[in-house]
């Protein structure tokens, strides 16, 4: 059973959602908060496996509180999912920044959600290939200049490689067709780096390969990396 909590400031909104996600036999919302600070001591009291927080509540946004859950360690388990009314709502790069695994528009169809839900459960990033690249398209074209990430001297020549794949939004079996590897080897290229950097996701991969300037806007790789 996938237990969700749900963090809105509108409680028809809560109520919308809460339906969905209980309408199969897999998913049980085991939690509902008004604001984000709510959302974080639910969080701390309940341990769901996916918060899905709104970006904008009172007295403590949903960015806010994603950094939060992020920064305490017996939250390590909880999935964060940022709700938000705009495909590229201004503050999702920042939410991603914060540790978020990804993010929904509001007016996701019921399958998609239901879906993306049981993604984030299992520990994948809720960031389709399109949607990775838009979001670099608008919020990376002019990037600050590149600082050191712990951890980017210890990967190989192929994590390193892969990362930067991964940045520009390619799943594990495009990953694997471009590098013409197996599926399994990509999984593990891209698990390995995920534990070098101390990334949750692939979501935290994309932040660490354009904040250090491994990858540049537009895809291409960072010779001096």
């Amino acid at each position: 059973m996938i237990r969700v909590l749900l963090a809105d400031d509108q409680p028809l909104i809560r109520a919308g959602f809460k339906a969905l996600l209980e309408m199969t036999d897999d998913i049980t919302v085991v939690g509902e908060a008004g604001n984000g600070g709510e959302a974080v001591e639910l969080c701390r009291a309940l341990l769901p496996d996916v918060a899905l927080l709104d970006v904008r509540m009172p007295l403590l946004d949903g960015i806010q509180a994603t950094r939060r859950i992020g920064a305490d360690a017996e939250l390590d388990p909880v999935r964060v999912v940022i709700l938000t009314n705009y495909a590229l709502d201004e503050y999702v790069f920042a939410a991603l920044r914060a540790g978020a695994s990804g993010f929904l528009v509001k007016d996701i169809e019921p399958a998609d959600l239901l879906q993306s839900v049981r993604v984030v459960a299992k520990g994948d990033a809720l960031l389709s290939p399109s949607v990775t690249r838009r979001l670099i398209e608008e919020y990376v074209s002019t990037p600050p200049r590149p600082v050191p990430r712990p951890g980017l001297d210890r990967l190989t020549d192929r994590e390193r490689e892969v990362l930067s794949l991964v940045a520009t939004g390619m799943s594990n079996e495009e990953i694997a067709a471009h590098l013409t590897i197996s599926h399994a080897t990509a999984k593990t290229h891209v698990s390995r780096t995920m534990t070098k950097l101390g990334a949750r996701d692939r979501a935290q991969l994309v932040v660490h390969a354009y904040e250090s300037g491994l990858v540049t806007p537009g895809g291409e790789s960072c010779s001096s990396w």
